[in-house]
């Protein structure tokens, strides 16, 4: 992560980019279920191999020093290898009760003391008729503003509007498109928790439409007519963030700024049999880090011969 001073050049070139000419916009086929669906396939597709959805973790089971399954809400899974968490890295900790491990516990609390974590996010999603949209509008657009003065992290600075439909007609019914816009990593927790617990009141409904006003506004920079035309409308919080993402406080991952001493957490644990991976790993925030991280994890569990093996690159009996 750069130096506060150069965030605003940063950020500048990032958006600057996605209008070059030849850009290229890529998005999965069949959205983010697309994405499910072929991880998946590569779990089922080998014997003896399952993969539940829907399916809570409560807590990691350990017996003998050593993690050896999950308790679910479902029932209990016993594991032939190791545990592996995606989980953030305080529900990583979270999931081991305390006393297990010394060593693990000592890891715990130093990380999670030393740590910084990303602010959260105020979502949008909604449904509209096609020709809300107007054809000029792009797949995806970035609104910063209203200047490029201050911290580019305050809120509501940035949004980041996508209507993936355009690309894919499939993540919509004919006739219409689907927006998500979002604001890019830049709403505080601390705003919402008076809110913990009472997310059916009229003043929770109230703060999220006041929280989620940039983002409407920078959907009607391209699709005015977007919002009074919408069938679907859903305003997601922080807490919606912590609640159905098990992230804690809403957050995206760890903050940890180059040169500041705090190295992101590994893929190991002093827990045996139990690693992680995701955003919370040495690899960081988004979606080709965490995916790297998944390999380094993968590396860590297989010897070398396996993985020449995985790889077609050697025959083992």
């Amino acid at each position: 992560m750069p130096a506060k001073g150069t965030l605003t050049a940063v950020m500048a070139y990032m958006v600057e980019d996605f209008y070059r000419e030849g850009a290229v916009m890529d998005f999965p086929v069949g959205g983010s279920k697309g994405l499910i669906d072929a991880l998946v396939r590569g779990v089922t597709k080998r014997e003896g191999c399952d993969a539940r959805r829907s399916t809570r973790v409560e807590k990691v089971l350990v017996e003998n020093g050593r993690a050896v399954g999950v308790e679910t809400r479902k029932g209990r899974i016993f594991a032939t290898e190791a545990v592996v968490s995606n989980a953030d890295l305080k529900n990583t900790f979270d999931l081991v009760d305390r006393g297990v491990s010394e060593a693990f516990d000592e890891e715990r609390d130093r990380l999670l003391k030393d740590v910084p974590l990303c602010k959260s996010f105020m979502h949008v999603h909604m449904g509209v008729p096609a020709h809300a949209i107007p054809d000029d509008a792009p797949p995806q657009w970035t609104v910063v503003g209203p200047t490029w003065d201050g911290p580019i992290d305050a809120p509501g600075k940035v949004v980041v509007v996508s209507v993936p439909s355009k690309l894919d007609p499939s993540l919509a019914p004919e006739g219409y498109h689907v927006i998500h816009a979002y604001g890019a990593g830049n709403e505080p927790y601390d705003l919402w928790k008076e809110f913990e617990g009472k997310t059916n009141t009229e003043a929770y409904k109230a703060f999220k439409e006041e929280r989620a006003r940039p983002i409407f506004d920078a959907i009607a920079k391209r699709a005015p007519d977007a919002r009074k035309s919408a069938v679907v409308e859903q305003i997601a919080s922080p807490i919606t963030h912590a609640r159905f993402l098990r992230r804690h406080e809403g957050n995206y991952g760890p903050a940890i700024a180059a040169g500041s001493g705090v190295e992101f957490p590994t893929v190991t644990t002093p827990l045996p049999g139990y690693y992680r991976c995701g955003d919370s790993t040495t690899a960081g925030i988004g979606v080709p880090a965490v995916a790297s991280s998944g390999a380094q994890c993968a590396n860590a569990l297989l010897n070398v011969f396996e993985q020449l093996k995985l790889n077609g690159l050697i025959r083992m009996p």
